[in-house]
């Protein structure tokens, strides 16, 4: 080797602190430089993963940030969505309510109208009844009058009797009474025998109008008049029968003094279970019978206008009780629309309460994500980083080999 080629691989170092200049070889001077560099590269790469490491969690720290300010502008949104459904579930209720007082308040005052009409019908009722009490008990009163008169006229007629047949003892009595009691009525022998038999006397009492409404045969039997062997009174009953029905009479009045002794004849005896509408009365009784008779008929002319007058209070009870059934029915209606309104406000209710439950569980499940996304933070490191970069992974293993050289 010559002093050029030695010249061309020598190094002059000098020294920074004494100026000394040496002399190097070119092996020499590429180890310094050698090692010059990587320490330059190791301060270089420390810097940059330093760099890189802040870079990164302020972007981390952004993104947090970010995503919690997200949640929270969603949170803050669900509130406000809660908040007006709930206003709109109170007013749905509001409105509910006072339908429902407003129906109430419309059936309690039809039920006080129906309640008062009830009252005042009650009421003429009331009226009405206290006025034919008042009327049956004056005709009570007329009644008892006459019968304390016929008992009277029987106690005289005892001793008068004695010289009187029984027939002409009854003409006598009616026609005494007959302008007071019966101007209207007849009273004659029954004359006529077509039919085969005959009664002794017809009696028939008519209305102001003329129209009949009473009719008797009469039979009188006296003990005189029979024959030594003595009858009883019902051995009449079949003959009187059918001269009632051939002279078209109503009431049929044997008037006997037959069986002086029976227990069962001694004032009116009723014996229609026999023969229809039959009668057996003592003579005393005579005109007692006839009043009584005449006085039901007259009575049937009255509860004949009573019972009008109670098919009309019918034909008002039944338009009330149509006009209750129609109230009835059209606040059935009211009530089945209020309650449809009723389900279906409650049942948008269930549904906004569905959706918010929906929108509390998607909540819980953003706050679990951002919770995972902070663990997942928390856990990072250089090395979870840099996996997956070969790049990156090629320079901390080049720097880890330094590190072990160095060592």
């Amino acid at each position: 080797m010559n002093e050029n080629d030695v010249n061309q691989t020598a190094h002059e170092i000098k020294c920074p602190h004494c100026d000394t200049v040496f002399t190097i070889d070119e092996a020499e001077y590429a180890d310094i430089a050698q090692q010059v560099r990587t320490a330059e590269f190791e301060n270089d790469l420390h810097a940059r993963l330093t760099e890189a490491e802040k870079a990164h969690q302020a972007e981390l720290a952004l993104a947090v940030a970010k995503a919690v300010q997200q949640s929270q502008k969603a949170i803050a949104e669900k509130d406000i969505e809660l908040q007006r459904l709930t206003g709109e579930l109170k007013g749905a209720e509001t409105a509910q309510e006072l339908a429902v007082a407003k129906a109430v308040s419309s059936a309690e005052l039809k039920l006080g109208a129906a309640e008062n009409k009830l009252k005042l019908q009650a009421t003429e009722q009331t009226v009405k009844e206290a006025v034919l009490n008042e009327s049956h008990s004056k005709e009570l009163a007329l009644k008892d009058d006459l019968i304390e008169r016929l008992k009277d006229i029987k106690a005289k007629l005892s001793v008068k009797m004695l010289g009187e047949t029984l027939e002409q003892h009854c003409e006598i009595e009616f026609n005494r009474m007959r302008s007071l009691a019966f101007p209207n009525a007849t009273f004659g022998k029954d004359n006529d025998a077509t039919g085969g038999t005959k009664g002794d006397y017809i009696f028939r009492d008519f209305s102001n109008d003329g129209v009949e409404y009473v009719s008797i045969m009469f039979e009188m039997k006296n003990e005189s008049d029979l024959s030594a062997t003595k009858e009883k009174n019902s051995d009449f009953f079949a003959k009187l029968d059918k001269d009632r029905n051939d002279k078209g009479c109503e009431y049929a009045v044997l008037v006997s003094m037959l069986e002086e002794d029976s227990e069962l004849y001694t004032g009116i005896t009723d014996v229609s279970h026999e023969h229809p509408k039959m009668f057996v009365v003592r003579p005393q009784f005579f005109l007692a019978i006839i009043a009584l008779l005449r006085n039901a008929a007259q009575d049937t002319i009255l509860v004949k206008a009573e019972l009008e007058q109670v098919r009309k209070h019918d034909i008002d009870i039944n338009q009330f009780e149509a006009e209750l059934d129609d109230f009835k029915s059209t606040f059935g209606r009211n009530y089945d629309l209020a309650k449809r309104k009723f389900e279906a406000a409650i049942k948008d209710i269930d549904t906004a309460i569905d959706r918010l439950q929906k929108v509390k569980e998607a909540l819980l499940g953003s706050e679990n994500n951002l919770r995972l996304a902070n663990d997942k933070a928390t856990a990072l490191t250089v090395k979870k980083l840099t996996k997956g970069n070969p790049t990156m992974q090629a320079k901390f293993a080049a720097l880890e080999t330094l590190e072990e050289d160095a060592a």
